[in-house]
């Protein structure tokens, strides 16, 4: 294995963050990345039938999840290539150091301060917190942080990466990435800062950023673009840079604030998690736990009281609103509907303005991915990431234009305006026939010109979408995160972190028997029950005859997660002897032979968090393999196959946010630059 650094520190007691335990993360990530959404009461009161019901039907039927092969969804997915084809390899897929077809080592699981690949790879960090990202941007330095710095300095916890190529530079590429949150304990040297100090800084170390980077000497390796006035498209969005709205919502009354009477034009994004890239060259990226942002300084309006308690905004905010008064709720009730949307950057223009997009719906955005149906509309998958919360389709009412015109390009900038909001409602097959799989429907919410949720305007849908779906019975799943089309095989993949309230907020009885999920403490330790879906699920769906306008599909569960010692896991029908463990997926992507690639957040079985290759078909489908794990504390981000499978992207977010942790007392120091941590982007590849 190769392991950059290598210095082991402890994990440091719990303290001042508090109690927190019910989440598999650890308390101080919980903490400053959600505002501890697990010790919240759940947002979603409405007695809509869990996902884990429907899986608890099917895995009710056997008592040890081992037996024949999984066949894939009751509904037929027409023209996907056969498990066959997607296994062999062809001519064109195949490139030296292809990540999609080389064999490696999995990596075992470890709690080392290092990121850990496999023998004849090797990884480097492309861009790190405070590094320059506009000319006139100051060397980094800790102890003498500033907003003007911030302003053109690289972000803090990046997560989602993607990489937008250059027409005239084939050796070059956009890379675009998300900084989701902060964390004062890590951030900031004791003494140097008062409180609005800090808060001023985090919010200018929020947002994304735009860095152009190129190819690097060894192949698959990138490297960012200096002088940094070679690098035009360089760009950072943060908590003042101004966003469009589009759709419905916008110009609502809802929207409207005193600084923006006219309710369409939105200052900052927050809180982006993961995202995606269009076919048309942009990045979407998602807004997420919006609801920790807002303080109350004299309560809580009432006229909002409903809307804000299902979206978990208590008005215990971060205390920005000492720094921007735009942030407490008795001044401006309207905000906080000004977030929680997809946003979507065109990187390729460092002047053009980012848009919110109200047709994709206002919740807890994961992300947004986009698949082309065959007759030429634009499909986005999205997911809300809290537990009880559901998974949303969007199908554009315009067609791509596919030409290569400017023309064409303003086109299908605006496809994602207009078209079909669906929530997904999901029913187990009750058939007893060795299949962890069922059915189910697209439910439509609204178009941009009618709702189809009795007593709700199209404005209402939109801005409150999490009270629409409750309404129409869509099914409550456990934390629907990332949700990527397959571009290979057509099929669309889930990936549902984890519920640690099952078996006791929600009762185990006959139809749901995993209230319990067998944890490790370490590598190496015994195996021990804990209480709840401790290690989350992978879910496939299949859209009926490929049709992804469509309103059928067919589920079913491709992983279910855990130690493969454990009765409890599956593997998509492959020898669990043979597989790497694997807890809490996060985020997924595919390389060009479809292979699923899939990171993890909040590690149950006491290793570091990491990223896991799975082949989606052919005799290997379901051989979960690791293929790098990060520092202690952190969570792995993206992750990106490019280059022609030979580099994957990722990010390391929030290394050695363990509670204890300062930054004067890390629990890390990765990347090994500096004498704390600093969240990085990087990116894997052969050593040679």
């Amino acid at each position: 294995m190769t392991i950059l650094g290598n210095r082991q520190l402890p994990l440091l007691p719990p303290d001042a963050v508090g109690a927190h335990t019910r989440a598999s993360r650890d308390p101080m990530t919980c903490l400053f990345k959600c505002g501890n959404a697990c010790d919240q009461p759940e947002p979603n009161r409405s007695g809509n039938p869990h996902l884990q019901d429907e899986i608890a039907r099917v895995l009710g039927r056997r008592r040890v999840l081992q037996g024949a092969l999984l066949g894939g969804a009751t509904l037929v997915l027409a023209g996907a290539a056969t498990e066959d084809a997607a296994a062999a390899p062809t001519a064109d897929r195949v490139r030296r150091g292809s990540l999609a077809r080389t064999w490696f080592r999995p990596v075992r699981p470890n709690r080392r301060d290092a990121v850990v690949t496999p023998s004849g790879f090797t990884s480097s960090v492309v861009i790190r917190w405070g590094d320059r990202v506009l000319p006139g941007a100051p060397a980094f330095d800790a102890r003498r942080q500033t907003v003007a710095a911030a302003r053109r300095q690289f972000g803090f916890n990046c997560d989602y990466v993607g990489l937008v190529p250059l027409r005239e530079r084939t050796d070059e590429a956009l890379l675009v990435v998300n900084h989701e949150y902060t964390n004062d304990e890590l951030m900031f040297p004791p003494g140097i800062y008062t409180d609005d100090e800090k808060r001023a800084l985090s919010m200018y170390n929020h947002g994304m950023s735009v860095v152009r980077v190129r190819q690097g000497l060894v192949p698959g390796s990138w490297k960012q673009v200096t002088p940094l006035r070679r690098a035009p498209e360089n760009r950072r969005i943060n908590v003042e840079t101004e966003f469009r709205l589009t759709g419905p919502v916008a110009g609502d009354p809802r929207v409207r604030t005193s600084a923006d009477p006219r309710g369409r034009t939105i200052l900052g994004t927050l809180n982006n998690c993961s995202g995606g890239t269009t076919p048309w060259g942009t990045v979407l990226s998602g807004e997420e736990n919006i609801n920790q942002y807002f303080d109350a300084g004299d309560g809580v309006p009432e006229e909002y009281a409903e809307e804000y308690a299902r979206y978990g905004i208590t008005g215990e905010g971060k205390g920005w609103s000492s720094v921007d008064p735009r942030f407490d709720l008795s001044r401006e009730p309207h905000e906080p509907h000004r977030f929680g949307w997809v946003v979507e950057v065109d990187p390729s223009n460092p002047s053009s303005v980012p848009r919110k997009h109200s047709m994709l719906g206002r919740f807890k955005h994961e992300g947004a991915n986009i698949i082309i149906a065959r007759n030429g509309r634009a499909v986005a998958y999205l997911g809300d990431d809290e537990r009880g919360e559901y998974l949303y389709k969007f199908v554009s009412r315009d067609r791509v234009d596919r030409r290569p015109t400017r023309a064409a390009r303003r086109h299908n900038l605006g496809l994602l305006g207009s078209g079909t909001l669906h929530v997904a409602r999901l029913r187990g097959d009750g058939l007893d026939d060795d299949r962890y799989d069922g059915t189910g429907r697209w439910i439509p919410l609204t178009s941009d010109r009618r709702s189809f949720v009795a007593g709700m305007s199209v404005a209402d849908v939109l801005l409150f979408t999490r009270l629409a779906a409750d309404r129409v019975g869509a099914t409550r799943m456990d934390r629907p995160e990332d949700v990527e089309p397959n571009p290979v095989n057509g099929r669309i993949y889930a990936a549902l972190t984890n519920n640690s309230e099952r078996g006791t907020t929600f009762p185990v009885d006959e139809a749901n028997p995993r209230g319990t999920s067998m944890v490790r403490a370490e590598p190496g330790a015994p195996l021990t029950p804990a209480a709840g879906n401790r290690h989350g699920y992978v879910l496939e769906l299949v859209e009926d005859r490929g049709r992804h306008t469509g309103l059928a599909f067919g589920w079913n569960l491709m992983l279910v997660c855990g130690d493969p010692a454990s009765a409890e896991t599956w593997f998509g029908g492959f020898d669990k002897r043979l597989v790497s463990p694997i807890s809490c997926p996060d985020n997924v992507a595919f390389d060009s032979s479809g292979n699923l690639w899939v990171s993890t957040d909040g590690n149950a079985l006491g290793s570091n968090d990491g990223i896991f290759r799975v082949p989606t078909s052919g005799p290997e489908r379901g051989r979960v393999a690791q293929f790098l794990t990060v520092p202690p504390g952190a969570e792995a981000c993206g992750p990106l196959v490019a280059d022609g499978d030979r580099s994957l992207f990722f990010a390391v977010q929030h290394p050695g946010e363990v509670t204890g942790a300062t930054f004067e007392e890390p629990a890390s120091t990765w990347p090994h630059t500096d004498d704390f941590p600093r969240p990085s982007v990087c990116v894997a590849h052969r050593d040679r």
